[in-house]
Order: C-alpha cells, then structure tokens, then sequence
C-alpha cells in the first residue's frame, strides 16, 4: 500500500496543478483586461483607458475631481453587437471551465481508487485516462481563446458598442491586457498537469534496477 501510494504522489501534484489551472482560467473569464484601449479625449478632458472583456467593458476617466472615476457596462453573448471573435472566445472559456472542473472532480475519484487500492497493481489502463483527455482539451481551448483575442488586437478589430456606452469603433492604440497572460498560465498548467496524469504508471509495471 505504501508503493501504491507513493506511485501517484506525482499524480497529487498534478491535481494540484490542475487545480490552480482551473482557477486561473476561471478569473481569467471574468476579468475586463482582454483588450485595453487608449481613448483620445477633447482638450477639455483627460485621456480615458478602456478595458475590454468577454462579458463587460470598463471605462477610467481621469478626471481632475475624482481622479479615476470607473464605468463598467456587462453584455453577454446573447447581445447582437458582441462581435463574432468575442463570441468565439467567450464560448472557448465556458467550455474550458466546464471540463476543467469535471477533470478536477474526475481526478479526484481517480486519487481515491489508486490511494485505497481499488486499482489493481497489475492494471493495463491508466486510472486518469479521463482527467488527461479532459485537462489537454481545456488547454487547448484556452489557448485558442488567448491566440482569438491576440490576433483580434494585432488586426485593430473594431466593436459597434451601443452608444449608450460612449466608445468608439476603433481606439486610436489599443494592446493585450493581463487577462492574457493568466489565461496563458491556465493552459500551460492544464497542459502540464494532462502530462503528469499520462505518465502515471502502476507499482506492478515500475522497473526497478538489479542491486
């Protein structure tokens, strides 16, 4: 039993890696920092700074008065302005979350059976099998969220906000947000923990050398 358990110790590290994973992505989906836009003002007003998200927008006025004064309107992808690049992401990040969860959870039931022995030692199936297929998908789905949004910036994509939102089509600069980079870091440690649950191996096909 204390072969069998210290088999998956790796595995306990990737769960744990895979845990992170999905609470990264998670923040990730709600955070406004997707895009950041510049907006040029009149001569009578500050610069403003917009952040653009999967699921709302956030405008800072700089302002004399009150300094920073912040503006959020919230859409979904049921709103008929939401471009198509927004639409592919915000489904791409849905679905990530969802099966990183159900990994997780499946990782959890996989843990179990090897730590109380339920997995026989002489077993031909690898007990993470799900968790591996489920963590390399929601890798994979986040990064063409990131790679979505990359390219929508790179080509200047334009949004036909409702004017109730005061933004234009196109900001005269715009860049990637931190958004990004914690998304990236999901997919990397989804990746990495799909890995870690592939190279499990049991007690009874571990290669011990001759002494």
């Amino acid at each position: 039993m204390l072969l069998l358990s210290r088999s998956a110790n790796c595995q306990a590290g990737g769960f744990a890696l895979a845990s992170i994973a999905w609470i990264l992505c998670s923040i990730s989906t709600g955070l406004p920092q997707w895009r950041v836009w510049y907006l040029n003002e009149s001569m009578f007003s500050e610069p403003s700074t917009a952040f653009i998200g999967m699921w709302r927008v956030c405008v800072y006025h700089q302002t004399i008065k009150v300094g920073n004064a912040r503006e959020c309107h919230e859409y979904t992808y049921h709103d008929n302005f939401v471009p198509l690049n927004i639409r592919i992401v915000q489904h791409l990040l849905l679905g990530s979350n969802i099966l990183g969860l159900v990994g997780t959870i499946a990782t959890i039931f996989a843990l179990r059976n090897v730590y109380t022995g339920k997995v026989p030692n002489n077993a031909t199936y690898n007990p993470f099998v799900i968790s591996v297929v489920l963590n390399i998908v929601a890798s994979t789905f986040v990064l063409l969220a990131v790679l979505c949004n990359y390219f929508s910036v790179i080509h200047k994509a334009g949004i036909t906000f409702p004017p109730s939102f005061h933004m234009p089509l196109h900001p005269p600069h715009q860049r990637i947000g931190i958004a990004n980079v914690v998304a990236s870091l999901a997919a990397l440690m989804f990746l990495g923990s799909g890995i870690i649950f592939l190279s499990y191996t049991s007690v009874e096909n571990q290669v011990y050398p001759d002494v």
